[in-house]
């Protein structure tokens, strides 16, 4: 375990967007789900990063997209109310995948909507450190930020495991898997809640 930067996690502002959405790419380049959805390198790193700013990139304008040091781990938190950007996620899907590939996201990302709480909670789309800087505590630390907050407040918090790796980190701090989502080729993902302490 190695020790934090200084300053530890940052919110990130408008300009450091590019800088977060690539520490994600790297993140992400060998996560299983993603890189099911988008299996050509070229396709990945090309709509990977439209995906990312779909999927969390209003936390850039909530003020709730954080980072650790210079950038080597980032989180993109959407706060109660606040839900991805459903038609530009289509868009991307419909320019991006073919017919089938598309019809298993879709079921896959039906059977996520089915798993979110009905009650006022915090949602991580993404949350992920880049490959070289992994196991020194920046995806704790990056949690711990927000889930602190959740507990003060009484509100839970919602993730989907995208890699089976990740479900242990999660459990650590208090999500509990909830199912499980495979559809066609997929690989598995993990609804998790976790209930304000």
């Amino acid at each position: 375990m190695g020790t934090l930067p200084d300053g530890q996690v940052q919110t990130a502002r408008t300009e450091d967007q590019s800088r977060v959405i690539s520490a994600l790419v790297l993140a992400f380049s060998a996560d299983p789900a993603n890189r099911w959805m988008y299996p050509a390198p070229e396709a990945f790193l090309r709509y990977f990063p439209d995906f990312a700013r779909a999927l969390g990139g209003r936390a850039f304008e909530c003020g709730t997209a954080y980072f650790i040091g210079d950038v080597q781990a980032a989180a993109l938190w959407l706060p109660p109310g606040v839900q991805p950007d459903e038609e530009a996620l289509m868009i991307l899907f419909q320019r991006s995948l073919p017919e089938q590939g598309r019809r298993d996201l879709f079921t896959i990302f039906e059977q996520m909507g089915s798993y979110h709480p009905h009650e006022p909670h915090w949602y991580l789309p993404l949350i992920g450190v880049d490959p070289v800087h992994q196991r020194k505590g920046y995806g704790s630390a990056l949690l711990d930020h927000v889930l602190r907050g959740c507990d003060e407040e009484g509100v839970s918090a919602f993730l989907e495991a995208s890699s089976l790796e990740s479900i242990p980190l999660y459990q650590r701090h208090g999500f509990e898997v909830l199912g499980s989502i495979q559809v066609g080729t997929s690989p598995p993902v993990t609804p998790m809640l976790r209930r304000p302490h």
